[in-house]
């Protein structure tokens, strides 16, 4: 790259982009752009979250597991391999026949309810879990908003980060 005539000198890039820089994030779409090829099940990709949806019957089950054996492949592929311990299934549906599924031949854990962006999902659909959280965050803020006479904007800021966010369980 040359600005104003100054040239920068080549560096060997052993790993990643920093976290935070401003590429990072375009990169990182960038690199993982054909994740999804050869994918045959629905995908909805968010960041660095990957969910899969709309398993009716055995086929698509057996597509699915597909699906994650070429995941794993285009893992090891790309030298980015996925945290199996954070890969999760949750079967919703009376008619669901509860399969189990594998990532780096290890059984991926089957839970009931998973928080996905901020939303607390569970496996009945049932929204009471989410509602019962925001109405304790809306409490506190009641509380804090009753009790702090300076309301600076630094000060709220801290509480909220400390006891909503805490409340909500939000990272």
């Amino acid at each position: 790259m040359c600005i104003r005539g100054v040239k920068s000198s080549w560096i060997e890039v052993l790993s990643g982009v920093p976290q935070g820089s401003v590429l990072g994030p375009i990169l990182f779409l960038i690199y993982i752009d054909d994740l999804d090829f050869g994918i045959r099940n629905w995908i909805l990709k968010f960041a660095d979250n990957q969910n899969f949806s709309r398993i009716n019957n055995s086929l698509d089950s057996e597509r699915l597991q597909s699906d994650l054996l070429q995941l794993v492949r285009w893992s090891e592929e790309w030298q980015m391999l996925f945290n199996v311990n954070k890969c999760k299934v949750m079967h919703i549906g009376k008619q669901n026949q509860q399969r189990q599924y594998f990532m780096h031949d290890q059984c991926l854990e089957v839970v009931c309810q998973e928080k996905d962006l901020g939303i607390l999902i569970s496996n009945d659909l049932k929204v009471s879990q989410q509602c019962q959280q925001t109405y304790k965050a809306s409490r506190i803020l009641g509380l804090i908003n009753r009790t702090i006479e300076y309301k600076h904007t630094d000060i709220l800021l801290r509480l909220c980060k400390s006891l909503v966010r805490l409340t909500l369980n939000i990272a």
